[in-house]
């Protein structure tokens, strides 16, 4: 069965492929939402409310609509661009928050490169690595988004260290076990607990994420949103950890067409230095703040 599957997908490549001309270009919108656990916040301190104005300004940074541009080999993948409502505060919060969290990105499959433009607190990088190399097992499983016929792909991901997206209280699965204790008078010490006045040791990114995407083979191109790529046809759905990429439009060929441009702007980086880069820069800005509230206290 597995043969036939593969067999046929190759087929359908090749068939849509000599549909399409050889300069052909697409765009794909997507709308990204990704999910947050609010109840570990604030160590019990913060009320209900509180964690409805954090979440109500984290939904920005959560929920995005991101458009990619491709061709047969190049792709570019980029947020949206929109005004913040008068007097949102979205601009502020937007700003510090797009610090941490990833800038436009281009893939070469062909050169098997990946880049990232990224501003970290006034400053110009360009993040510059190899495409990861993902292991795809391919289904005969299948399902229709949009007018696009699309099959079933899952792989395991390794998870970026710095990946904000993918962060969670440390020991939150105990939660409702030390509450119990609390009420029956034999709380227990906890072991995840640290002496350090370091915020982000509360915190903790998996080591892997499953993933599970959707591509079509009717638009022969081994690209999908974000660093997602080597499957028979475009991606158009991602369910990854907590987030879900889900495209809404393909506009095939479109009569204004996109530049798709190698970036060459920016000190060029590997992710590892740019990650040991964002570490320096908490790790400071944990010792100027929190020496403050120790002044102030």
């Amino acid at each position: 069965m597995k043969s036939i599957t593969i067999t046929f997908l190759t087929l359908l490549l090749f068939i849509s492929g000599s549909l399409l001309a050889q300069d052909f270009q697409g765009q794909a919108i997507y709308q990204t939402k990704t999910t947050v656990d609010m109840s570990g916040w604030g160590g019990g301190q913060m009320s209900d409310q509180q964690k409805k104005q954090i979440a109500e300004r984290m939904k920005s940074m959560l929920e995005k609509t991101y458009v990619l541009n491709f061709t047969r080999s190049e792709s570019t993948y980029k947020e949206e661009e929109k005004l913040d409502a008068p007097g949102s505060g979205g601009s502020r919060w937007g700003g510090m928050m797009s610090s941490f969290t990833g800038g436009p990105q281009y893939k070469n499959v062909k050169d098997n490169v990946i880049l990232q433009e990224q501003e970290f607190f006034g400053k110009q990088f360009l993040v510059k690595d190899s495409l990861p190399q993902l292991e795809w097992k391919l289904s005969s499983e299948t399902k229709t988004i949009g007018q696009y016929t699309c099959f079933k792909a899952t792989t395991t991901k390794p998870v970026d260290e710095m990946d904000f997206m993918s962060m969670r209280r440390r020991g939150r699965d105990n939660d409702a076990k030390k509450e119990d204790e609390k009420k029956e008078g034999t709380e227990t010490a906890d072991s995840t607990k640290t002496d350090s006045d370091n915020p982000m040791e509360e915190f903790e990114v998996p080591k892997f994420v499953i993933v599970t995407a959707w591509y079509t083979p009717q638009i022969p191109v081994s690209t999908g949103p974000g660093e997602y790529h080597g499957l028979p046809g475009l991606i158009l759905e991602v369910q990854a950890d907590r987030t879900v990429m889900l495209c809404t439009k393909i506009i095939m060929n479109p009569q204004e067409k996109e530049d798709i441009t190698r970036p060459d702007k920016g000190e060029v980086v590997t992710r590892e230095a740019y990650n040991t880069i964002m570490k320096e820069k908490i790790e400071e800005m944990r010792q100027m703040y929190g020496g403050r509230r120790g002044r102030g206290r």
